[in-house]
Parts: C-alpha cells; structure tokens; sequence
C-alpha cells in the first residue's frame, strides 16, 4: 500500500529496501526522520469501519505495540491527528526531541499517523509532540490508546503489554447466569483508595494487596459483584477518577496493567463478579489528555454549548463524530475483552441525554425537532449497548441517570436506550428523606416509599446508596437516621432490610455496611476500628445475612423487575407506620412475606392478611441479638386462621419489632 511520509522523492525506492538496509542508513544519514520505518497495522477495511464509526476494537490498532519487524524489535506507533501538520514521538528514547521520530500521515485522509521504531521496547514513556496546521499550535499529548501511563503527577505514557494467564475460565463459562436478570445482583461499590490503607505509612493497598484483603472481604459479606470507581487513569485526585485521561490503562496508583488483571481473576475465582465505573460523558482539559488534541476540537465538540461542562468545568465528547463514537465504544469494549469485566456502570447519563443540562435559558440550543434531547448522544448510547451486547451477551451495562427519561432499560431495538439496568435515583431520595424524619411524623409520610411501586417496573431498576450520598455535608448513611444510638443503629438496620426486600437489586458504597459515622474521605481508610463496637459489627451482620437471603430465597431476585413478582398486603396503615407485602418466586411455595414497622413501638400480636392458609416460619428479623437488636420480638411458626382480614380469607397474628423488619415463609 502507498503512502505519503516523510522520506522524500525517494519513499517508493527506500519502502521497497529491505529494513536492515534501511536501519543502517538512518544511522548514517543526517535527517534522523529515517529511524521510523514505514508500517501500518490498519487496513483498507479498518479505515473504512473507522471513519463510518463502526469499528469496536481500535485498540488492537492505535496505541503503541511491541513487535518485530523483519526481525528487528520495535514499537509501532499509530495516532489519530488529522489537523496535524507534523507528528513526532517524543520520549526517554530520545531525550524528548522533536522531530527525532516524527510519524508518517496516512494517504488515505483517516488522519491517522503511524510508523514502526526500532529498538523502542517495554517501559519507554513517550508523548506525541503535534504540530498543527491550525495557527502551527504545538500540543504535546498523551496517547489516548496508552496501555499504561506513568504515576501521576507525571503525565507520559508507557509502551506496554500486560501479560496474564488467566485462571478465570470457570466463572466466565457460567458468569450468564450470574449476570442474568433474574439472578441475584448485590453490588459492593469501592474506592481502591479509600477503601482500606496501610494507616502507618498512609499508603495504598496495590492490587495485589487488593486481591488477597479485598476479594476476602466481598466473600465473607456475601455480596455478588463489586463495583469499582474509575480505574482508569485520571490525574487529579480529588475527581475521585471521573476525570479521565488514561482511558486504556488502569491507574499506576495501585500497581501495574498485570496486576489489576490479577485483582480481576481472583474475584473471578471467587464467584464475585466485578462492574467498572465507565466515564463516557465529559473529560478534562489537563494539557496532555484529549482535549484540543491536534490544535483544534478534535475529541469534543467544537460549539460550547454542546462541549463543555459548567458544573464540571469538563469538555463533553462530539457524539456526532463517527470517529469519536468508535473511540468510545472501543473503550468499552476493551474492559470487557482485554481485562474480563463483567459490566459497565456509565457514569452521568442523564448529562449526555439533555442539551440543557445544569443550563440556563440560552446557553443551550435546541436539536432539529426543536426538543431539548441530545439526538447523538442518544444514538451513541443505543449503538455502545447494541455493540457490548452482541459482543458480549453475558454481562451487564448500568446507568447512572436521575431523570424520568423512558426506557433506558429497554433493547434499542424497540426505541430504549438498550441498557440493562438504570439507578432507580427517585427510590434512593425519597427513602432517605422519609428515614431522616423523627419516627412520630413518618405516618404523614408513608406515601413516600409506597410511591416508588407505581413506578418500579418501568425500568430494571438498581436501588443504589452509593459515594453520591455520603460527601459534601450529606452525612454518612448511618449520620442521617434520627434519635439515640438504640435508635439510629436499628434504623439503619431497617433501611437495609426494606431496601433488600424492595424490588431491583442493591448497591452499597464502600463503609455502609458497617455503619461508619463520618462523611467517606477519599483522603483516608475507612474507619474499620468501629467494627470494636458491637453496634457496628452487628449492622455488618446484618448486611452479610441481607445477602445470604437475598442470593437463596429465589422469591427475591427471580422477578425483581417484573410486576407479578410483588403483591401489597397493605400499605395503608400510616397510622401505625407499617408495611405488609408479598415477594414472588417462580414457584409459590418460594412466596415471602415482608413486614416492616417504621417506628420504635413495637407491633405485637399484629394481625396481616395471607395469601393462603398454612403455617408460617420466621427466616430473617432485623432485631437479633446478632445484630445488636433487643431479641425479644421473634417470630415462632405462626400457623393461618379463617378469620378475614385485608380482603383476604386468611390471616394471622405476627409480632413486628420496634424499628423492625421480619420475613416470614411457609413452612
């Protein structure tokens, strides 16, 4: 294939020269624009995939990659600048110099630069200094397809590989039925860290460390998945990692490429599976990332009032550039394949889907149908899903979006946004208001979590406490719940349990399930000293237990997002602030009856309508000693009467503990 480089009149002569030849000759020549050797791992169908916005694994072509050329060892390098006038590596190769290796344009108007340097081997770090034909602006970038970066606060990137023999084999041939719809999904979201640190030295965990304490953890507490915080890199700390530079390396704060991959076989090995925070929505401005690229709006949008995020002083991609939407969904794509992950969790949907967005009047401009919705941003999403699905049916994609914007979890196939799950964010507000509130007014309130039914299976919703809901002056979970310690604790313990009862599936942020007191420091280690504290080991009991029940009891996850997998037995006695209902299995006799009581009186001898007549046993009661509860409103079998109650033909006399929750089964 031709192409137009740098080697002058004589191009044609010195590409069809053997390599050797042509290395023993850039030694000898004075332009050193010589020691890159023409090359391309693109072809003429990859271009064309590229440029339709079609192509799903850019990453096996852009990027820097070791190889051997006519048996000389190198990297090859490829980037995509199409207003580029000149585009060099520099790096430790060559003492950062410009011009040294400046890269070959493709004939083809891909924009794509390219060529193969010998001698450049595994650990160089190296930048792409960019001459524009715009203004001739200078940029010097990171490579946006970099497979490892260097430990912030340095900026390079890094050629590199990460080898892993995997071990995981077990867990992706059944990990379908782990991340089915109807199987249980309890999600441990984590901040690599904060989550636990050497408190001595104030050090990070690495992901080896990470893969021993971590992965122990998640198992003994029974949850199904863990859900990391961005890992990609990111060079600013307090973003918590939504600041993304690095889309294709996992961040040098904990370890090598390897050794995250190896963090990923262990839960795998496990039976955990593990879900990453993906940040598709905006990216920084830092000077070596994606923004204004090759001197002009390359990766976003050149207009402002589609490019650039107040709130987070961020630049928004341009999901109408074909190249831009393969970029992205490559990077999706990437997680899934290159390091096994089980689902993406896409990160501030609903910014991405409205134009005026944390707007003003005027600072938004409407799209062609004169509606505030962003067409492009919308078509990506459905064709990101439509592509992770088709490529890998057996994982789970999980939006973050706080807006009533419909069938977000619904296929694209059908007019949805095509996405597994969507935060179920009305559920989580209107909850936690309704447990700040003293137990004395919460029966002018109880509308506040019956709402959450005439909605909850419009979407397959994911009931989230998450990192949102313990920073900037919010409280830590356990610092919203009202009354003295007895109170607070066995309110939290109630929460958990209504919300695991709750249709959907569940997420926890790192800390809440163990009652920590304080708003989360990204800063500091969780404060794991509490669990001294019998209060505090008993909420974690009772999340360990959560899950056990949750993950048994197919009543509970088999029809979470169906209709016919939840019936009220009564939600009208605001009165005595309590709530009756019935979650569905497949088969009947796996029916479960819930009860909670929101106030600290507790219900004695309370008589609930049932289903069906029969004898009753307690499986779950949030008011054990075990959980640091008082023990003394437990539930024997409780056998059925005829006695009419609820419009139902048979009933029975139950004892619901103050602040309180008790699953009941038939025997």
């Amino acid at each position: 294939m031709a192409k137009v480089n740098h080697f002058g009149e004589n191009s044609k002569n010195i590409q069809s020269k053997p390599l050797k030849n042509i290395l023993t000759q850039a030694s000898e020549h004075s332009n050193l624009d010589y020691r890159v050797v023409p090359h391309s791992l693109f072809s003429e169908f990859d271009i064309n995939l590229f440029k339709a916005g079609k192509h799903y694994k850019l990453y096996e072509k852009f990027g820097s990659h070791l190889m051997t050329l006519n048996g000389v060892e190198g990297t090859y390098f490829a980037v995509w600048a199409p207003s580029a006038k000149t585009v060099s590596v520099i790096g430790d190769f060559n003492f950062w110099i410009e011009g040294e290796h400046q890269l070959n344009v493709r004939w083809d108007e891909s924009g794509i630069w390219e060529g193969f340097i010998p001698n450049v081997g595994k650990g160089t770090t190296y930048k792409y200094k960019i001459q524009s034909h715009h203004n001739d602006i200078k940029t010097e970038k990171a490579d946006p397809y970099a497979r490892r970066c260097e430990h912030p606060p340095k900026t390079a990137s890094v050629v590199w590989e990460a080898d892993h023999d995997w071990k995981d084999a077990k867990w992706m041939e059944k990990r379908k039925k782990h991340n089915a719809l109807d199987a249980p999904y309890s999600v441990y979201e984590v901040h690599l860290g904060s989550w636990k640190r050497k408190v001595e030295e104030n050090k990070f965990l690495t992901y080896t460390e990470l893969a021993d304490e971590l992965v122990a953890y998640v198992k003994e507490m029974n949850f199904t998945h863990v859900e990391l915080m961005p890992v990609m890199e990111y060079p600013y700390d307090p973003s918590w990692g939504y600041q993304l530079v690095g889309y294709f390396a996992p961040t040098a704060r904990f370890g090598t490429p390897e050794e995250f991959k190896l963090l990923v076989d262990k839960l795998h090995q496990n039976d955990i599976g593990i879900i990453l925070d993906w940040v598709p929505s905006h990216f920084p401005e830092d000077a070596h990332g994606l923004g204004f690229f090759d001197g002009t709006c390359l990766y976003e949008h050149p207009d402002k009032r589609k490019g650039y995020h107040p709130d987070w002083k961020s630049l928004i991609f341009n999901y109408g550039r074909n190249e831009v939407k393969s970029f992205l969904i490559s990077n999706a794509v990437f997680w899934l394949d290159q390091y096994h992950a089980d689902g993406l969790r896409v990160d501030a949907v609903a910014s991405m889907l409205f134009l005026d967005y944390s707007r003003n009047e005027g600072e938004w401009e409407p799209n062609q149908f004169g509606g505030r919705e962003n067409l492009e941003a919308i078509a990506f999403m459905r064709e990101m899903n439509e592509a992770v699905y088709s490529m890998f049916p057996d994982v789970q994609t999980i939006a973050e979006e706080s807006t009533s914007f419909p069938m977000v979890s619904r296929p694209a196939s059908i007019g949805g946004l095509g996405f597994g799950m969507k935060w179920m964010m009305g559920w989580m507000h209107d909850t936690l208001q309704y447990f700040a509130k003293e137990p004395i007014y919460r029966k002018h309130h109880q509308n506040d979590l019956t709402f959450s039914m005439t909605y909850a299976f419009t979407e397959n919703f994911m009931l989230p406490l998450s990192h949102d809901e313990v920073v900037y002056g919010k409280h830590s979970i356990l610092g919203r719940m009202p009354g003295d310690e007895w109170q607070r604790f066995a309110n939290l313990r109630l929460l958990y349990s209504y919300m695991f009862t709750h249709p959907g599936t569940n997420l926890l942020f790192q800390g809440a399930e163990f009652g920590q007191s304080g708003e989360w420091n990204f800063q500091q280690s969780l404060d794991w000293h509490l669990l001294e504290y019998d209060v505090h080991k008993g909420v974690q009991n009772v999340i360990k237990d959560l899950n056990k029940l949750y993950k048994t009891e197919p009543a509970l996850h088999e029809k979470q997002f169906t209709a016919d997998g939840f019936e009220w037995i009564d939600y009208n006695d605001a009165e005595n602030s309590v709530l009756v209902h019935i979650r569905k299995g497949k088969k009947p006799e796996n029916d479960l009856i819930v009860a909670c009581n929101m106030t600290p009186i507790p219900r004695e001898n309370y008589r609930i309508g049932l289903p069906s007549e029969g004898t009753l046993q307690e499986i779950f009661n949030s008011d054990l000693k075990e959980y640091a509860g008082t023990n003394d409103f437990v539930n024997k079998k409780v056998s059925s009467d005829a006695t009419e109650w609820q419009f139902r033909n048979h009933s029975a006399e139950i004892n619901i503990p103050p602040l309180g929750m008790v699953v009941l089964k038939y025997v």
